[in-house]
């Protein structure tokens, strides 16, 4: 259980990120277009999965902008942007933002990745959504980096997240 903020108040998560070194589970979400995307349909590429509350809120669409901005300059590297926001709220995101180097999927079926990957806010404001983190990934699925963001309010820490991939 990670303990974090949002806006200085207490939240805490449901469980813990996987740790470095071990291989994540497979999961299954929604893209823009509504179909079914799992983690296996990225098979050797190295991901990062760039995690947040919500594509609505200034801190989660510049984390979506900066990684969308790096990501052309990543070889062999997909970017995935997860969320509980519907796939119609990420698709209208992208077409305003001209966003087209990552990929938007969204939990918000069930929350099944937010729990199996230990970071579904469990109290406050923001509870039953996903906690900022990222996670990187090799191509083999295992994790190299993982950061947990203890204020929801606070980017991630970018430069440290792509050093795992250069």
């Amino acid at each position: 259980m990670a303990f974090i903020t949002l806006g200085g108040n207490p939240a805490e998560t449901i469980g813990d990120l996987p740790a470095v070194g071990t291989t994540v589970s497979n999961f299954v979400l929604r893209a823009t277009d509504l179909s079914l995307k799992s983690l296996s349909d990225y098979n050797d590429y190295r991901k990062i999965l760039n995690i947040f509350p919500s594509i609505d809120t200034g801190v989660c669409s510049a984390s979506a902008r900066k990684f969308n901005e790096e990501a052309s300059n990543l070889k062999n590297t997909k970017v995935l942007c997860i969320s509980r926001d519907l796939p119609f709220a990420q698709k209208r995101f992208c077409a305003a933002e001209g966003i087209e180097n990552v990929e938007m999927l969204s939990d918000f079926e069930d929350g099944s990745f937010g729990k199996t990957y230990g970071l579904e806010i469990i109290n406050g404001a923001f509870k039953n959504l996903h906690s900022r983190v990222v996670i990187v990934l090799d191509e083999d699925n295992k994790v190299i980096y993982t950061e947990q963001v203890p204020e929801i309010g606070q980017e991630p820490d970018y430069i440290s997240a792509l050093k795992m991939l250069r």
